[in-house]
C-alpha cells in the first residue's frame, strides 16, 4: 500500500476471514501482528501456524512492514512507521477490508516494544497489547546500546533513531512505554520475558545472552505498571531464549486474553 508516513509503498500481510467473500454485511476485528528486528512482514506466517490458528475466529489479521529494525517508530527525519501502523493501515482496513474499529496488537522483540508503545502513545485504539521479550524500558541501564546495535546492524545512521539518548532524552522518553505507560489504563496488557543466558532453542549463544539483557526493562516495566493502578498478566520465566520457539508457546498463552478483547472465541 502507498505511504505518505513512509514516503513509499509499503507491504502489509493480511490473513482474511474465511467467510469474508460471502458475508459482505459483515465487518470484522483487527489483530496486529508486528514482527522483529532484522525480520519483515513475513515472520509471523513463516514461523507460526497463525493462519490456522485463527481460522473459524472470524477477525483479519494483519502483519504490517516495520522496515528492517523492525523498530515501528517515528524516525528521526526519516520513515514514521508508527503512523503507518496505528493510522495508515487502520484506514485502509476499515475502507477496503470491513475492519471494524476493534482492535488488539501484539509482537516479538521490537514488535513487543510497538505493540506497547503504540497501546500507550494512543489511548483506547487497541484493546489489548501484548508483547513477548519486548523492548520495553528503552532508557533503562544498557538498553539504548542494544537499540543503537539494532540501527547499527541495518547499516544505517548512528543516532537516526531518536538522536542521541542523553542529548536528546526527551525524545528516547517520549516513545519509552515505561514513561508512556499511563496510556495503557483501560488496555488489556500481556507481558513475557524469559531470563535467557542459557542457549536458545538451536544451541545459539546469542539468543539467551540478548533475552537475559532485556530482562531488567521488562521487569522493570512491570513494576510500574500496577504503581500507575494498571494490571497486567504477566509471565517470567527462567531460561528461555529471545527466539520463535518461546515466541510461539507465549502467544497461545496470551490468546485467550487477545480473543476476549478482540470478541472472537478462544
Amino acid at each position: 500500500m502507498p505511504s505518505a508516513a513512509l514516503g513509499r509503498s509499503a507491504p502489509v500481510r493480511l490473513i482474511l476471514p474465511s467467510d469474508f467473500g460471502t458475508r459482505p454485511e459483515r465487518t470484522y476485528p483487527v489483530l496486529y501482528l508486528l514482527h522483529g528486528a532484522h525480520d519483515d512482514y513475513t515472520s509471523w506466517t513463516r514461523e507460526t501456524d497463525i493462519e490456522a490458528f485463527t481460522e473459524g475466529h472470524g477477525l483479519i489479521v494483519a502483519m504490517p512492514d516495520a522496515g528492517p529494525t523492525g523498530i515501528p517508530t517515528a524516525w528521526r527525519g526519516g520513515p514514521d512507521y508508527e503512523t503507518f501502523q496505528v493510522k495508515e493501515v487502520p484506514t485502509l482496513l476499515a475502507r477496503d477490508y470491513r475492519a471494524s474499529g476493534v482492535r488488539a496488537v501484539a509482537g516479538v522483540s521490537t514488535g513487543g516494544y510497538g505493540a506497547m508503545a503504540h497501546a500507550a502513545r494512543h489511548p483506547g485504539a487497541f484493546k489489548a497489547a501484548a508483547s513477548y521479550s519486548g523492548i520495553l524500558d528503552t532508557t533503562a541501564p544498557g538498553v539504548p546500546a542494544i537499540m543503537d546495535a539494532i540501527v547499527a546492524r541495518e547499516n544505517l545512521p548512528a543516532r537516526s533513531l531518536w538522536g542521541h539518548p542523553l542529548l536528546n532524552i526527551l525524545t528516547w522518553r517520549d516513545f519509552n512505554p515505561r514513561t508512556r505507560a499511563t496510556g495503557l489504563r483501560g488496555t488489556a496488557l500481556y507481558v513475557s520475558q524469559g531470563s535467557g543466558v542459557g542457549p536458545g532453542s538451536g544451541g545459539d549463544p546469542l539468543p539467551g545472552v540478548l533475552e537475559s539483557a532485556l530482562w531488567p526493562s521488562a521487569q522493570g516495566f512491570a513494576r510500574a505498571l500496577p504503581l500507575l493502578g494498571i494490571q497486567a498478566t504477566t509471565h517470567f520465566y527462567s531460561g528461555g531464549g529471545h527466539d520463535w520457539p518461546y515466541w510461539k508457546r507465549e502467544f497461545t498463552a496470551s490468546w485467550p486474553m487477545l480473543a476476549h478483547a478482540l470478541g472472537v472465541p478462544e
